[in-house]
């Protein structure tokens, strides 16, 4: 299966999370390409649709190789990947140099997308946590974590496509995890994706205004 862009693949995805809506989940998107995926399911299993914020923790010198991830959820979540740190040979106050710049943009960008939104109820519900993708895994746990703290009755993961060992060890972290497409040669999310543009700040605004907060039990 391949997709169109990322509203197709929201489109492909609501279809196997059928299951969950009389329920009354609460859909948590990952910046920024799981916005166009979360509100597709959001649309189709009439839910409210909240943000999960997340950045990845880059080594210095090479920012796009994960060295953990960072989610803000209250108390900050925080995933290291000890054996990339030691690899690259990072000690710790570089780590938390990095760590802490990304919290700050956590910041920003809450302010930028939420305003002063008060976070989703997930507390009891089922809360449905959605990317565009898994690469390394790093945020998407960070994510996890961060919800599960939050005390959801069920955390349930669901993205179109992931690489076969990242999905296994993620199982760990949800008690559902639903994925169209998983491969043992995996490359990149992109591959998948006859459209993977990035999305621009007021994409993620305008889509976050269509589905204005209520509490889950409204939904």
């Amino acid at each position: 299966m391949a997709f169109t862009d990322r509203s197709d693949a929201g489109r492909k995805l609501a279809q196997a999370l059928l299951k969950y809506k009389e329920q009354r989940p609460v859909i948590l998107a990952l910046l920024r390409g799981g916005v166009p995926v979360a509100a597709e399911v959001a649309a189709a299993l009439d839910a409210p649709l909240d943000l999960v914020l997340v950045r990845k923790i880059g080594v210095p010198m090479q920012p796009e190789l994960a060295m953990g991830a960072v989610a803000n959820g209250g108390a900050p979540i925080v995933v290291r990947n000890e054996e990339v740190i030691a690899m690259a040979g990072i000690d710790e106050a570089e780590f938390e140099a990095v760590r802490d710049r990304e919290l700050a943009e956590i910041e920003r960008r809450r302010r930028l997308y939420l305003g002063n939104r008060a976070p989703a109820d997930v507390q009891g519900h089922v809360a449905i946590v959605i990317d565009d993708g898994v690469a390394t895994g790093a945020t998407t746990r960070a994510a996890l974590r961060a919800i599960r703290i939050r005390r959801p009755s069920k955390l349930v993961l669901a993205v179109p496509v992931a690489p076969t060992d990242t999905l296994v060890a993620l199982r760990e972290e949800a008690d559902d995890v639903v994925c169209l497409e998983d491969h043992e040669a995996f490359g990149a999310i992109g591959f998948y994706y006859s459209d993977f543009r990035q999305l621009s700040d007021q994409e993620v605004k305008d889509t976050v205004a269509r589905f204005p907060a209520r509490a889950a039990n409204q939904a």
